[in-house]
């Protein structure tokens, strides 16, 4: 095609415009993508990016599949494993791009892209939680630090304890982990609370999500309880699972058949199965097509560049995915089957069953699950994504003190039993050979309530021992579930310090070793101390015979005092004994009034106690029991004490976290995603200024306040600073970014000044006008009231007309000044002066208006000797004349001011 010089001129002209454009959108675009993505979906996918210098989460990490090798996703199937487990070989096979090492510490996996990049799947769960932290607080708008994390329900307890490292290396406190059918169940039962009674309800909640499938029989029914009475309760009766069946199977075996499809189309002679990057494309159009397939019966899946820049289409049909997920769809009823079977329910007893999680909205699997329950529908009344998260939140509502909720009791289960096993060494007493007795004690039954505490008491332990914490009977679980469990063997506790404790307290009666257990509220067994109790034996020896005698002496005892006590003569002592007794007891004053046949009660008193003290002496002498002058009663209390026992507790199933993988790390890459943000949103800004400034050179009111060359400085600054960007902005650093755009500021800060102040001076100076028009009408009406009633003085009047003056002039002035100004000038006339006067003028009005609003009323003096005056006073109520005439009406004698003149009303 030829074209003139002209038409070439505006095509190209064309182009340019259009390149300019894109490149601003695509600018703009980056930035916004990297906000909108944070809040675009109601649900984010679980998966991390790792980049040289980003970070990507949920479906922008998924989106990266140029770099398969860098994306991380459903990390939970590796939580508490080893690196021989099932698990990780089918992890291993499902996703070849990853290379997993074994820690030659803990046994676990880990990701290794390279010699100094290596994560484990702890660290990576903490970014997610990180990343989920971020969204909660840009939605509340205040830091979080406290959480409520949902696990599935068969998770064990080192899978537990991971997810607790991974929010603590997020810097997450963790208030509860919660199941997720149990928090599906409380939102269903928070929004029915008024259908609840003490009629007990069961419910089944199916839940179909990406990797597993569980259902859960709930019973709801009201309790009554000390602290708050009558309350609703839901308690979990039955759970039943199936730890490979889920959505994600599915979108493996529809991605294999389409790599099938392209391998038969003989396109490329590769083999598209050992592209890693054409089967992560695959894998996403996989998950597209299974959804567009459930509302649809057939769908043609397109992928452009699958591999070699050839491009990929097929059509396939609903009964073809029916077809290569049959066997899956067989073991959908399975898990509602063992549900029943643990609740030993029958169906016919179940109200309703409800669907949660987003793979039950495949036809197949509703289909299955309608003839297997044998019922007409299935209920979907709530929302199969969020229920989960929505009763995490109640929870997390209740657990806090920063809300006040109404309560609902929760009564999860343990799925798996947990038992104490130990060795006791038996002597048989024939043959005096030593054998060792295994004894195992049940912890914790199978779906047994938590969180609940135990105490198992070791009775016939005299010596350091050691016991194991282990799980028990898992005969319900299937060879292939058993593999996949991991160790049987929880944690070996060792006891020291029994021994030295029994030898210390050898002479006090043993009440054994006393092991505490709690199993918390997040279902994690922790035991929290060891203890040796015994009990001690106190003898208490009262002596009656010192006792009676002077509860005798003081009429406690009987009215006819016994000749032994009350005649010191009659007393048997050895002359010694006597003597001795006679020199520690001298002989008392008596009274005048005393007969010679009396003893006085003081003489007798110490005669008692003398004859105790002999009695007393000769028992140790003979050490005999003959003489009965004195008896013993003997009372024993039993005192309990229990000493804390040193303990040592080895881990058997999986070792906590290394320190290798300290929290730190993940802090360090969350400054670095800040700083990366912060640097996006500065040249973000830049970018955004240079256009809007060279928008506004071309708008009239900008024009007017430059001048030409100022214009085309201007102008010209702009344009360098934008090549600037296109060269070398991208790899500029923040620093000099905000320098960037702080130069271009000042550059065009006067320019904006001009055009800011002639914007506002139409409305401050039409205020300043009203104001000045209203003052003026004020003052010429106060100097229109009568002399005998005027409340201002006249300095009040003259000082509002001196100001009222001042700024009419001051006005009429400047704004002359100002027109006579070219509007490239600095101009005279600024906001900042008008509204300076606008305030003055305001606050002398008000201070008369105030005056005036608070000045009593002058009374008038009555006139002498008036019949109509005193006719009138007849009707004038009592209380005026209360009222002195000098306080409104004489002058001060001192001041000679009126009162009025006194007031000084306060200015506002």
């Amino acid at each position: 095609i030829k074209f003139t010089s002209f038409t070439k001129f505006c095509y190209c002209l064309f182009w340019v415009l259009i390149s300019n454009v894109l490149k601003q959108m695509s600018r703009e675009r980056k930035v916004f993508m990297i906000d909108s993505f944070r809040e675009s979906r109601r649900k984010t996918a679980t998966a991390v990016c790792l980049k040289e210098n980003e970070r990507l989460f949920g479906d922008s990490a998924l989106g990266s599949v140029k770099n398969p090798k860098m994306v991380y996703r459903h990390l939970q199937s590796l939580l508490g494993k080893r690196h021989d487990s099932p698990q990780v070989a089918l992890y291993q096979k499902r996703f070849p791009e990853h290379q997993l090492h074994e820690d030659p510490v803990r046994g676990t996996v880990y990701f290794k892209s390279s010699e100094d990049v290596q994560y484990t799947p702890e660290e990576l769960l903490g970014m997610v939680l990180n990343y989920s932290r971020g969204l909660a607080q840009d939605f509340a708008e205040q830091p979080i630090k406290d959480a409520v994390i949902t696990v599935p329900a068969f998770f064990n307890q080192a899978q537990r304890r991971a997810v607790l490292h991974a929010a603590q290396m997020a810097g997450l406190k963790v208030l509860q982990l919660i199941n997720d059918n149990t928090a599906v169940a409380l939102n269903y039962g928070v929004f029915r609370r008024k259908d609840i009674d003490g009629t007990a309800k069961s419910v089944m909640f199916y839940d179909m999500g990406s990797s597993s499938t569980t259902a859960t029989i709930v019973t709801y029914q009201t309790v009554k309880t000390k602290e708050s009475g009558s309350q609703p309760q839901l308690q979990i009766r039955g759970v039943g699972f199936d730890l490979g069946l889920g959505g994600f199977e599915m979108d493996l075996r529809v991605r294999d058949h389409l790599a099938q499809i392209f391998n038969q189309q003989k396109k490329s002679p590769k083999d598209v199965k050992e592209n890693h990057r054409a089967m992560a494309k695959l894998l996403k159009e996989a998950q597209r097509l299974k959804t567009v397939l459930s509302a649809n019966m057939e769908f043609t899946a397109q992928v452009e560049g699958l591999m070699d820049d050839i491009d990929f289409k097929a059509k396939v049909t609903r009964a073809e995915f029916e077809n290569l997920c049959a066997d899956l769809f067989e073991r959908v009823p399975g898990p509602v089957q063992d549900a029943l079977t643990v609740a030993e329910m029958k169906l016919e007893e179940i109200e309703q069953i409800i669907l949660v999680g987003g793979s039950t909205r495949v036809p197949k699997v509703q289909e299955v699950l309608l003839k297997a329950v044998g019922r007409e529908e299935l209920g979907k009344n709530i929302n199969a994504d969020e229920a989960a998260a929505m009763g995490a939140v109640y929870q997390a509502a209740a657990l806090s003190k920063a809300f006040k909720v109404k309560p609902f009791l929760v009564r999860d289960a343990a799925i798996f039993p947990i038992q104490v096993e130990f060795s006791r060494e038996m002597e048989e007493e024939e043959e005096g050979i030593k054998t060792f007795k295994h004894n195992k004690r049940i912890l914790f039954q199978r779906m047994a309530p938590y969180p609940q505490r135990k105490v198992i008491t070791f009775n016939r332990y005299n010596d350091d021992f050691e016991f194991n914490i282990n799980y028990g009977d898992l005969s319900f679980l299937s060879e292939a579930d058993l593999r996949v469990f991991g160790s049987l063997n929880l944690t070996t506790v060792r006891l020291s310090g029994v021994g030295d404790s029994f030898q210390k307290h050898t002479d006090a009666e043993s009440k054994g070793i006393k092991a505490h257990f709690n199993m918390d509220e997040s279902g994690v067994l922790l035991l929290d101390r060891v203890s040796y109790t015994h009990t001690r034996t106190h003898t208490h020896t009262h002596h009656t015979e010192l006792g009676n005698t002077i509860s005798t002496l003081f009429g406690g005892g009987p009215s006819e005092p016994a000749p032994n006590v009350t005649d010191p003569v009659q007393v048997a002592a050895p002359p010694a004994k006597s003597e001795e007794a006679g020199t520690k007891a001298e002989a008392p004053v008596r009274s005048p009034r005393c007969n010679q046949t009396c003893v006085c009660l003081q003489e007798l008193f110490l005669t008692q106690i003398n004859v105790f003290l002999l009695v007393k002496e000769e028992k140790e002498e003979e050490k005999a029991g003959n003489t009965e002058t004195e008896k013993k009663i003997k009372t024993q209390k039993k005192m309990k004490i229990s000493e804390d026992v040193t303990v040592e507790l080895v881990v058997n199933d999986l070792p906590d976290p290394t320190q290798l993988f300290q929290p730190f790390r993940l802090q360090d890459l969350t400054d670095r995603d800040l700083a990366k943000h912060e640097r996006e949103k500065m040249l973000n800004s830049l970018e955004a200024f240079i256009f809007e400034t060279q928008d506004k050179l071309h708008q009239e009111e900008y024009q007017q306040v430059v001048t030409e060359e100022g214009r085309e400085h201007i102008s010209v600054k702009l344009r360098e600073a934008s090549e600037w960007m296109d060269e070398d902005g991208y790899a500029a650093t923040t620093k000099q970014l905000k320098d960037k755009l702080s130069q271009l500021r000042n550059l065009c800060k006067d320019m904006f000044f001009r055009v800011e102040e002639r914007r506002k001076w139409p409305e401050r100076l039409a205020a300043l006008n009203t104001l000045l028009n209203t003052s003026a009408f004020f003052l010429r009406s106060a100097r229109l009231i009568p002399e005998e009633d005027q409340i201002f003085t006249e300095v009040e009047l003259n000082m509002l007309e001196k100001v009222i003056n001042e700024t009419s002039v001051w006005k009429n002035e400047t704004v002359l000044e100002q027109e006579k100004r070219s509007p490239s000038e600095r101009p005279v006339l600024l906001s900042k002066d008008i509204e300076a006067k606008l305030a003055l003028l305001d606050r002398e009005v008000n201070y008369l208006l105030n005056k005036a609003k608070f000045a009593k009323p002058k009374i008038k003096s009555k006139p002498k000797n008036s019949t109509s005056a005193g006719k009138e006073n007849k009707t004038i109520p009592v209380a005026e004349e209360t009222v002195p005439p000098v306080s409104e009406e004489s002058p001060d004698p001192q001041s000679g001011e009126s009162p009025a003149e006194h007031l000084t009303p306060t200015r506002f």
